[in-house]
């Protein structure tokens, strides 16, 4: 199967909220408003499978830091189990590094998934009280069971 990884496009916000919320919809990840998605465009990787959508996640910068977050990371259900959600999960590891980038988290109701890949179970108490600010308003707060895994990105890897 061909895939294509790459930013998106103002087009893709529509598609992209789409797969988000049906998603959100089994409880596979929490639910994304279009302004949202529209605000942190930028922020988006997109698996692009014959010009359609079928997977995104999002890298975003926390604070000042060196700390970076993987949010919204879903892959359609019919394209689940391919290598797609890795390429996507690598693409935005390997933009963490590029920035500079120290460690990466993520809160998920995967986490082994993220655990096959590096990341470690942490508690959420050693993550930034920033984060809090999304949790407070989650429908789920506060009896979430997300999990949340880190990855420390390596020196050598910073510093090419």
């Amino acid at each position: 199967m061909e895939y294509r990884i790459t930013k998106p496009v103002l087009r893709d916000a529509e598609p992209i909220y789409r797969i988000i919320s049906d998603a959100a919809g089994e409880a596979a990840l929490l639910a994304r408003s279009r302004t949202y998605i529209y605000e942190n465009l930028r922020d988006f990787w997109v698996c692009r499978i014959r010009g359609s959508i079928a997977g995104c996640c999002a890298l975003h910068l926390v604070g000042w830091e060196d700390l970076a977050e993987i949010k919204s990371f879903v892959v359609a259900r019919e394209y689940r189990r391919r290598g797609l959600g890795t390429a996507l999960i690598q693409r935005a590891l390997d933009e963490a590094e590029a920035l500079g980038v120290k460690k990466v988290f993520a809160l998920t109701f995967i986490p082994g998934f993220f655990k096959k890949r590096g990341f470690k179970k942490t508690d959420k108490k050693n993550l930034p009280h920033k984060i809090w600010a999304e949790c407070i308003n989650c429908d789920k707060f506060p009896d979430c069971n997300e999990e949340a895994v880190v990855l420390l990105i390596p020196r050598k890897r910073r510093n090419r």
